[in-house]
C-alpha cells in the first residue's frame, strides 16, 4: 500500500509451510509479518486484539478448518489460501477469497498473488479516503452516493451484498459469471445479460459478449483492449464504437 506496511499472519499446523511463506515474505519489504498461528483458535485468538490486513491461511488444520475459521470472522482481512487441496478452490472464490495458492507454490506465483492482494488493498484505500472527503464539494458527494449503491448477487449458497463501487469488472464464463471485486470475486449463475440490464449504465458497459467493466475502474485503453487494476480486458469489434465515444 502507498506509504504503508502491509501487516500479515500466517496460519498454517506445518512449520515449514510458515518457513516458505516468510522466507518468500522478507523479499517483499512492504510485507510486516505480525503472527505465526498453527491453528485456527490461536488465530481467533490473536485476532480478537489486533487488526491485520492479510493472512496467509491453510485448510485443512485441526479443530477447525480454514474455510469454517474464516465464515467466523466478521471483520475479514485480505485472505490468500495455500493449501494442498484443489477441490475447494470454489468454495474459497465464494468467500472472497484474493487468491488461491496450492502447494507447492512457486515465488512468482506467490508474488502474483501478493501483487494482487496489494492493488484491491490499495483500492480499498482510495475508496475510504473518497468517502472522508468534505462534503462541500458537489462531485465528491456524488462519488459517496454512488458507494452506497449495492446489489444483491446471488452465489451458490449465498446471497452477497456488494457495492457497486465496488465491481471491477464482470467476466461471463460458461454456465457462470464471474464478478471482480476489489476485495475479492463472487462466483455466479446469474447471466451476464442480466447485470448488463440491471448495472447503471452510467457507472457500467458492456465491452465485449463475456465482459462488463466500471467505467471508474478503467485504468487505460489501447488497440483492442483495456487494463483495469492488474487485468487485461479485450474490446468486441462490435463494441468498438461504444469505447471509442467513451473516451473521447
Amino acid at each position: 500500500m502507498n506509504n504503508k506496511d502491509i501487516r500479515f499472519m500466517i496460519i498454517d499446523d506445518e512449520p515449514i509451510a510458515h518457513r516458505i511463506i516468510e522466507e518468500y515474505c522478507s523479499a517483499l519489504p512492504h510485507l510486516k509479518l505480525v503472527n505465526h498461528s498453527y491453528n485456527a483458535l490461536e488465530a481467533m485468538q490473536f485476532l480478537a486484539t489486533n487488526s491485520i490486513d492479510l493472512m496467509f491461511l491453510d485448510l485443512n488444520m485441526p479443530k477447525l478448518k480454514g474455510f469454517d475459521f474464516l465464515k467466523t470472522l466478521t471483520i475479514k482481512p485480505q485472505v490468500i489460501v495455500t493449501t494442498a487441496y484443489q477441490e475447494f478452490a470454489l468454495e474459497g472464490f465464494e468467500l472472497n477469497v484474493c487468491d488461491y495458492l496450492l502447494k507447492p507454490f512457486s515465488f512468482e506465483r506467490f508474488l502474483k498473488a501478493v501483487n494482487k492482494t496489494t492493488s484491491e488493498l490499495n483500492m480499498r484505500l482510495r475508496e475510504h479516503q473518497i468517502v472522508q472527503t468534505s462534503d462541500d464539494n458537489v462531485d465528491h458527494l456524488n462519488q459517496i452516493s454512488q458507494i452506497k449503491q449495492r446489489i444483491f448477487i446471488k452465489g451458490d449458497k449465498t446471497h452477497h451484498q456488494v457495492a457497486l463501487n465496488n465491481i471491477q469488472y464482470i467476466e461471463a464464463c460458461g454456465n457462470y459469471c464471474f464478478v471482480y471485486c476489489s476485495d475479492g470475486k463472487i462466483i455466479t449463475h446469474q447471466k451476464i445479460s442480466q447485470f448488463e440490464n440491471e448495472l447503471p449504465k452510467s457507472l457500467f458497459m458492456r465491452v465485449h459478449k463475456s465482459f462488463i467493466v466500471a467505467k471508474n475502474k478503467i485504468n487505460s485503453v489501447s488497440t483492442g483492449q483495456l487494463e483495469i487494476a492488474d487485468s487485461t480486458i479485450p474490446i468486441g469489434q462490435t463494441y468498438k464504437s461504444k469505447i471509442s465515444e467513451f473516451i473521447k
